[in-house]
This record gives C-alpha cells, sequence and structure tokens, in this order.
C-alpha cells in the first residue's frame, strides 16, 4: 500500500507539470484551431529564464530566502516567456491564420526548431544544474514526500483556480469562449478578436514558465532538449483529455503523471515513454475527441 500511495505521489507531481503544459496546448487549438507545437519549447525557456534569475540573484544578494527566490524565478520566467509567445504569435502565426491549415503547422515546427537551437547556442549543449533549492523530506511510515512536491501541488492548485476563474468569470474570458465559437461573429459584436489571441498566447506561455521553474525545481536541471519530451507528453495529456477542453488537458497530464510513474516502478525505466507515445497512437486512433472532448462540428 505504501508502494502505491509513493507513485501515486509520483504521478501527481509530474501530472500537475504536464497539466500546466498541456492548458496551453488545448486553448491555443480551442481559439484558433492550430496546435501551437513550439509550446513545449516555450516550457523550456521558461526553465532557462528562471535559472538564469537564480544565478543573477545568487551573485547579488547572497543569503536571499528561498521563497523570494522562487517568487522572482516564477514572475521573471512568466514575464519572459509570455513575451516571446507574443512576438511568436505576431510574426509567425498571425499572417498565417487565413492561409490553409498546413502552413501553420510547418511554421509552429519551424519556430519550435528556432528556439530550442537558439537556447543550445546562448546557453551551450551541457546540462545546467543548480543546488537543491527546497531539500526537505517528510517521512510517513514508508511514504516520502518532500517540500518541493508540496509547493509544486499547491501553485498548480492556485494557478488552476484563478485561470478557471478568468475564463468563466471574467469579460476576458467571455471574449475568449466567443472567439473560440465563432471568430467572426465575436468581431461583429465589437470583440478584438487580434488582442484577445495574444493573451490567450501569453496566458499559456506564463503557464508552460510556471512549469518550467517547477520542473527546474524538482529536477535541478535545465538543457535546450528540455522542450521535446515533455512537450510532446503535454500534447499527449491535451489529447487524451479532449484537445480543446481546459478540465481535460487538466485530467490528461494527471492520467500521464500517473501512467509515467507507475510504469517507472513496475517496468525498465527506458521504456516509460513507450506508454505515453502507444497512449497517443491509440487515442488517435480510436477516440480522436479525448475523454472530455466534443465532436468538431463543421460550420456551413
Amino acid at each position: 500500500m505504501d508502494y502505491f500511495i509513493q507513485q501515486l505521489l509520483n504521478g501527481l507531481t509530474l501530472g500537475s507539470i504536464y497539466g500546466l503544459i498541456a492548458i496551453g496546448y488545448t486553448m491555443v487549438y480551442g481559439i484558433i484551431g492550430m496546435i501551437n507545437f513550439a509550446h513545449g519549447d516555450v516550457f523550456m525557456l521558461g526553465g532557462f529564464a528562471a535559472l538564469i534569475t537564480y544565478l543573477v540573484l545568487i551573485s547579488l544578494f547572497a543569503g536571499l530566502p528561498v521563497a523570494i527566490m522562487l517568487l522572482v524565478m516564477l514572475i521573471v520566467a512568466m514575464l519572459m516567456t509570455s513575451l516571446w509567445n507574443w512576438v511568436i504569435e505576431r510574426v509567425a502565426y498571425r499572417p498565417l491564420r487565413g492561409s490553409f491549415r498546413l502552413a501553420p503547422l510547418i511554421t509552429a515546427i519551424g519556430m519550435s526548431i528556432v528556439l530550442s537551437n537558439f537556447i543550445q547556442v546562448a546557453q551551450g549543449p551541457r546540462n545546467k544544474p543548480i543546488p537543491t533549492l527546497v531539500g526537505d523530506v517528510y517521512n510517513f511510515g514508508g511514504v516520502s514526500l518532500s517540500l518541493k512536491q508540496i509547493i509544486i501541488f499547491i501553485i498548480t492548485v492556485v494557478l488552476l483556480a484563478a485561470f478557471w476563474y478568468i475564463v468563466n468569470k471574467t469579460a476576458l474570458g467571455r471574449a475568449q469562449r466567443a472567439t473560440e465559437q465563432d471568430r467572426k461573429m465575436a468581431a461583429l459584436l465589437g470583440i478584438n478578436v487580434d488582442r484577445t489571441i495574444s493573451i490567450t498566447f501569453i496566458m499559456g506561455a506564463a503557464l508552460a514558465a510556471v512549469a518550467g521553474t517547477m520542473y527546474l525545481m524538482y529536477y535541478g536541471v535545465a538543457n535546450f532538449t528540455d522542450g521535446f519530451v515533455p512537450g510532446v507528453k503535454a500534447f499527449t495529456a491535451a489529447v487524451l483529455g479532449g484537445i480543446g477542453s481546459l478540465p481535460g488537458a487538466v485530467l490528461g497530464g494527471l492520467m500521464i503523471g500517473f501512467i509515467e510513474s507507475f510504469w517507472s516502478g513496475n517496468f525498465p525505466i527506458a521504456y516509460k515513454d513507450v506508454a505515453t507515445y502507444g497512449i497517443l497512437a491509440y487515442v488517435l486512433i480510436f477516440k480522436p475527441t479525448g475523454i472530455l472532448g466534443r465532436p468538431e462540428v463543421e460550420k456551413v
């Protein structure tokens, strides 16, 4: 029983990170019908922004409390990735919004390559480790729960609650839902569609930055390749939960985290990604709408 609870906690930690990334995928797809394959690299940029902020803080303010350090890392990472994603949307995606559907997809893949290679050139190809920021571990019988896991849980729940409130209870959320349903009609009703889409990209990038910072804190290392595998897993989570569904993105992220955790505990860890990609193939073949997704209705 202790082993099961331990793997459940580990899966919840991973699933929280994947869920935060998956929301960015599902938001962009829900509003403009495009998969932003550069989103995983935006997550990686968030981790590097947090890493650089940490290095600057310890060089200028020795002895700064860890809580303040993490808060500053989160804020800087969110600002930097939001700026990056805003530029990506304006430069790479907006001009192709009315083009054939394959063009934005090719551009998204191109932006992913540009971002990963930019970080490789700017920061080098080797792993960038940081000291353990939060090392406290609490033991409950045979179950271990670290303080960094608790921090990840709390931040994820708070952000998801705030995000749900914004989408469902504010004027911005109403504009986003209207744009998702019909962009032309939303524009006729006075909604600034371009601004709404840009803000959606910014919100998705901010959540990816938080996930990147949590990923850095949890594993203690950053690499320019970090955007690919977590990005694909978060995309799988979005598809599994139902692409375009915000609760589905969170549910899918938690499911992928649980599957990966229990697989690693019972089967060779080298093959843990096989389970994730196998699930993606299964969902795309047999249930392309996902668990909470709705069939797309063609407008005529």
